[in-house]
């Protein structure tokens, strides 16, 4: 995408007398944003078991050394003590329980509880909740009392505005609309309903989704471990249920203070966050740039309703927990040229076309957006533009479209201990010649697309690497997604539940990518309830997806050391699409040192031509045949189009015996279009 870059703003700024009321500034603010919050000391409870620590719904010790490491414990609601509802497990799309972390969530009525032991000290927590949509859509709001040790309950306010989409791709926020798209197949229908007579009834509201939203709340003290922290629908909610998905706790150190930098207060910044705060951040900007010092945005929330522009400057703030960036989506009073008919908070580096930005580094504040709808060529990323030789850390960025969406040619730009949560889309895109880059031990969660992508569109993404990161609960599409590009490294990430029409990880020639080459390596990444019910072409997916629709994939793809846990169907797809199948083939790939603990039907699902090789994949608790070999569907003499090779130490199975077996190589047919599903055992450890 591209966009118009305003022209830097000048001026001549006064000397300030830094280290008086910069100091006062940021203590007065940091007042202000922990005003309230404290409670008073209640009684401690006799020690109580705390609720289980889990990393992805997952027993920590099955996921060691992968994902993001943060600092907080993730406990869920379902493990906790209520007197409240358990939904689910369940991963039918559409569901409370399918879009929740373990794919299961506590449903409370007003007056009832959800209850948390904590596990170690904590002032601060994050609870991820859901609650109805209005009946004509845009929301409700509804209050949740938070109390400690049975002591005295502050009320958060929960909100659905930022939730409940509906329909067909892009997505509606109106639950009574009918189709959007009325010529595209519909599955519930087997039908193409502009073809048909009389049209279809489709029931409302179509294909709910994105049900989820989280907030944080600073405790106002530190508990111990074996405080309890309980989550109550008061009586008389509107809301007649609260879902609680999971809590997240954890301490987070004092606000940072810098005292010798351009303080965005000393240019008229307001952190009551009353008024609009844009062009005081300008001011502070173009200070810092001439006097080489850095920007410092002290504890508050500051409205920002449109892009910053930044090239050449370091913002730091105080945290994320206390700093606050907000804005309103702002409309538009004509298109801008790229397409945009709105705009809204936002730090974007100088266009591609115009050089791009360099030297930006960007640390310790939240971005909180106010985006509510998915409308693809709107800018209203929390970061975008391009940046060159930057950095980007210890960020929390909320309700934007893409939390980071960059569009290159650019390089050197590193992305760390970041948190991403409840975007409209991606969670972070590498677009279009993004190289030498990296996104590392950062946190992704309930994205309306993928979590983590690298888009080769026009130009190859190059050198980069996603390691160390966790994505959770993407409601559309994949975990990790790699589209073409060059040299490319995707290491040690932990993905959990995805939940329609996407994978723990894919490979993709498709979307206009340039091809894959050099080569991709995929090593020492665990998903776990992966591989998805693909809609339209209504077969179950794979944890690890290759999918050549517009190319082959021929480069040097090395898929090793990854688990793949709780597969939902399979555990490896290689699919070419049905009407390019005897055009395009997978060839190349690699897999070696695999674990793969449950599958709902097959190891290997192949629908292409090609070939792969395997060395040390054990499975156990396959559901199905262990190969699901289609070839191209044109079931030759000569066997599938598609050959396995055995380079030993493939050990395991399931029910119908070793996984990969003599009689299935190099390329016997053994196709069962749909195969029906055998739901796996928990994971457990591997002996």
């Amino acid at each position: 995408m591209t966009r118009n870059v305003p022209a830097a703003r000048r001026g001549r700024f006064p000397r300030m007398r830094w280290s008086t009321s910069i100091a006062s500034a940021a203590a007065i603010a940091t007042a202000v944003t922990l005003a309230g919050l404290a409670a008073p000391a209640a009684a401690t409870p006799a020690p109580v078991t705390p609720s289980p620590v889990t990393r992805a719904a997952l027993d920590p010790s099955l996921v060691s050394g992968r994902g993001a490491a943060l600092g907080f414990s993730e406990q869920e609601a379902e493990k906790a003590t209520t007197n409240g509802t358990v939904i689910g497990p369940d991963r039918t799309a559409y569901t409370l329980p399918a879009e929740a972390s373990g794919r299961s969530a506590v449903s409370l009525k007003p007056g009832q509880y959800v209850q948390f032991t904590l596990p170690a000290a904590a002032n601060a927590i994050t609870m991820r909740y859901s609650i109805p949509d209005a009946p004509q859509g845009g929301g409700i709001t509804a209050p949740l009392a938070v109390s400690a040790n049975g002591g005295a309950a502050r009320t958060m306010t929960l909100t659905s505005q930022y939730s409940w989409l509906y329909n067909q791709y892009s997505f509606t926020n109106d639950p009574n609309a009918g189709l959007i798209h009325p010529d595209w197949w519909i599955t519930e229908c087997k039908c193409v309903p502009s073809q048909t007579t009389p049209a279809p009834v489709i029931s409302t509201p179509f294909r709910p989704m994105h049900f989820y939203d989280e907030q944080r709340l600073l405790l106002g003290r530190t508990y111990k471990a074996g405080d309890t922290i309980r989550l109550t629908a008061p009586a008389g909610s509107p809301a007649a249920t609260t879902t609680i998905d999971l809590l997240d706790s954890q301490v987070v150190a004092a606000p940072h203070i810098r005292l010798i930098a351009a303080n965005v207060l000393a240019f008229g910044a307001d952190p009551f966050g009353k008024r609009d705060s844009a062009a005081a951040f300008d001011k502070a900007i173009a200070f810092a740039k001439k006097t080489h010092l850095k920007v410092y945005v002290p504890p508050g929330r500051y409205q920002v309703n449109r892009h910053l522009i930044v090239d050449d400057v370091t913002i730091e703030g105080a945290g994320s927990w206390y700093t606050i960036i907000t804005g309103k989506q702002v409309t538009l009073s004509t298109p801008a040229p790229d397409g945009s008919v709105h705009t809204g908070v936002g730090f974007y580096g100088k266009d591609a076309s115009a050089g791009g930005s360099h030297n930006v580094h960007l640390s310790g504040f939240a971005i909180e957006g106010d985006v509510r709808e998915r409308i693809d060529t709107d800018q209203v990323n929390g970061i975008g533009g391009a940046m060159s030789d930057s950095t980007i850390d210890g960020l929390y960025i909320h309700h934007t479209k893409v939390g980071i969406w960059f569009d290159g040619p650019m390089s050197n730009t590193h992305i760390t201990d970041t948190v991403i949560a409840d975007q409209i889309a991606d969670g972070v895109n590498f677009h279009t010649g993004v190289t030498d880059s990296s996104v590392s031990n950062s946190f992704i969660r309930n994205t309306g697309d993928d979590g983590l992508a690298m888009w080769s569109e026009k130009t190859a993404d190059a050198r980069n690497t996603f390691d160390h990161n966790t994505v959770q609960t993407p409601t559309l599409a994949n975990g990790i997604a790699i589209y073409g590009g060059t040299d490319n490294t995707v290491s040690a990430n932990l993905i959990a539940d995805p939940l329609r029409e996407g994978s723990g990880i894919q490979v993709g020639s498709r979307f206009g990518a340039e091809p894959f080459a050099g080569h991709l390596w995929i090593t020492d990444n665990t998903t776990v309830r992966a591989g998805t019910y693909e809609l339209n072409w209504e077969i179950g997916l794979g944890a690890i997806w290759f999918y050549a629709l517009e190319r082959n994939i021929d480069a040097d793809i090395q898929v090793v050391g990854d688990h793949f846990l709780d597969n939902t169907y399979n555990a490896i797809m290689l699919v070419t699409d049905f009407p390019v199948k005897d055009q395009y083939r997978i060839t190349n790939v690699h897999f070696a040192d695999i674990r793969v603990d449950g599958t709902g039907t097959s190891v290997v699902s192949a629908r292409t031509a090609g070939s792969a090789s395997f060395q040390n994949v054990d499975a156990r608790n396959v559901g199905a045949v262990g190969v699901n070999n289609c070839g191209s569907f044109n079931f030759t003499p000569a066997g599938s189009e598609f050959s396995l090779t055995d380079l030993g130490g493939n050990d395991g199975g399931g029910t119908t015996g070793p996984w990969l077996a003599a009689w299935e190589l190099p390329n016997t047919i053994t196709c069962d279009d749909r195969p029906p599903v055998v739901v796996p055992p928990a994971p457990s450890p591997w002996n």
